[in-house]
């Protein structure tokens, strides 16, 4: 086959960088058609709601109407949400940056409408304000959600993605590609890697990433795979004036330079970037819980466990009968856990297996040679009783743990507490678990529940004992739910 003449292979990388372009600016055009259309409705709809529909002159100003102000604030609005990079490519599909950058544009724009009316002593309607800004934002951020399920699925499929090719050690290039195929809504699709060796036409050792060339040849291969983006991994072979010239060589505006720390598992609240002398130094703040953070978590629990008792009520006092009436033995299964700082605590279990069954376990652990692994899980359980099966399935017989949530030895979000014998079998890192709660649900259990092995297990405990806040709860719970409804094949 004759190859490409010097032209035409220009134009086809013309045509690639294109083609890379051409998903962000579609993307970011529809956000704006939908964010237009959701303030529309929202500004006009609170002004007909508040005002009625004949025209009204605003007091202090009555050479303007509501209905001109409504047009305004949009505008504004609009322009605000562009102001702070809203939707840009870099904060969307994962994240909370992109709505806290809505919500932050949008009290920014209605402070300065308030101070404005103060000043020049223009008496804009109260509540037409009032209700136009929290509905305005609940729209905002629930079209922008609907949009980035959207993304997801077309990101889960290789799509909407930046086109990232590693520069770094072998070790380096593979553990940051595994964290990245983690989390494909991010929208970092490896398309290949620069490496030391440079073993051109080869493959990552333990993975398909393809190997371009070595560490002197970034600018070629980053040519030669169309990528948008270059992630330097490590920096041992790379000098500062390599990684300079390699950042001087990327097209302003639409290629980009990322350096990956070695360091993983660390949200972005522990992490601040502190430029000195020329250096951005990265700051990863101690994983510790404040005085406040415990007394958020902890009403937390016991507003929401009182709440799910007496919503709950029918379906305990169901499960109670079901469990009594198919059985013999009782309703309720009570059992030793080791919970926060090692100390020991009853947890509470509708029983799903059949009387006397704890006597069996070692048996059954050494029978599938699991008895070494601190995640004492028996598969396809004989001693579980028909209503037990469906009662776990559905995480019915957890439901009692909000008594020990309510009581304060367990949260309801936190590592799963385990029995002693699991417990001694800890690693230094596993024995982190415990500097927390335990929890009725966990980011493990919304991750692959019996799936996920132990050390993956322990890997997600830990990102979450390290990395706590309030909103990390509320989205563990609300996965939760969905996993209760569609539990899928990972439920025993």
């Amino acid at each position: 086959m004759e190859a490409p003449s010097p032209a035409r292979a220009t134009h086809l990388s013309s045509a690639k960088r294109h083609d890379a372009d051409l998903w962000r600016r579609r993307y970011s055009r529809r956000l704006w058609i939908t964010d237009v259309l959701a303030l529309v409705w929202v500004v006009f709809g609170t002004q007909i709601a508040w005002l009625g529909v004949d025209p009204v002159d605003i007091a202090g100003l009555p050479v303007l109407s509501y209905w001109a102000l409504s047009v305004a604030l949009i505008v504004l609005w609009m322009w605000a949400l562009s102001l702070v990079d809203s939707r840009s490519e870099r904060v969307v599909g994962t994240g909370t940056t992109e709505y806290v950058r809505v919500a932050d544009a949008s009290l920014r724009l209605f402070g300065f409408v308030a101070i404005a009316g103060f000043l020049l002593r223009i008496d804009v309607a109260r509540g037409f304000l009032l209700i136009s800004l929290p509905l305005g934002v609940a729209v905002l951020v629930v079209e922008r959600w609907l949009w980035r399920q959207w993304l997801v699925a077309q990101r889960s499929m290789g799509e909407y993605s930046a086109r990232v090719l590693l520069v770094g050690s072998e070790q380096s290039v593979a553990q940051i590609a595994a964290e990245l195929s983690r989390t494909p809504e991010a929208g970092y699709l490896v398309i290949g890697a620069c490496v030391p060796s440079g073993r051109s036409g080869t493959a990552v050792d333990g993975t398909g990433i393809p190997i371009i060339g070595d560490v002197d040849s970034v600018e070629a291969a980053t040519r030669a795979v169309h990528a948008d983006t270059v992630a330097v991994t490590s920096t041992d072979e790379l000098p500062p004036a390599r990684v300079k010239e390699i950042s001087w060589s990327l097209e302003a505006g639409r290629q980009h330079l990322v350096l990956a720390p070695s360091i993983v598992d660390i949200a972005g609240p522990r992490i601040h970037t502190r430029p000195v002398s020329g250096l951005p130094l990265i700051h990863v703040e101690t994983p510790r819980f404040t005085r406040g953070q415990r007394f958020i978590k902890r009403g937390f629990d016991v507003v929401v466990s009182a709440a799910l008792l007496v919503l709950l009520s029918p379906v305990l006092l169901l499960v109670a009968i079901a469990v009594k009436a198919s059985s013999r033995g009782p309703v309720l299964f009570t059992h030793e856990r080791i919970g926060m700082n090692g100390e020991p605590f009853r947890m509470f279990k509708f029983r799903s297996m059949r009387v006397g069954a704890e006597a069996e376990l070692d048996a059954l652990l050494a029978a599938q040679g699991t008895g070494e692994i601190p995640l004492f899980k028996v598969q396809d359980d004989p001693r579980v009783t028909p209503v037990g099966r469906f009662i776990r399935k559905y995480s019915l017989d957890e439901l009692p743990q909000l008594l020990n949530v309510l009581g304060g030895s367990m949260s309801l979000v936190g590592p799963r507490p385990q029995i002693a014998a699991e417990v001694a079998l800890y690693s230094d890192a596993a024995q982190r678990r415990l500097l927390t709660r335990p929890g009725i649900t966990g980011l493990w259990q919304v991750s692959g529940r019996s799936t996920l092995d132990w050390a993956n297990a322990v890997k997600l405990d830990l990102y979450y004992v390290e990395n706590w806040s309030l909103l990390s709860d509320i989205s563990i719970m609300t996965k939760t739910i969905k996993a209760v409804i569609a539990p899928g094949s990972g439920a025993r």
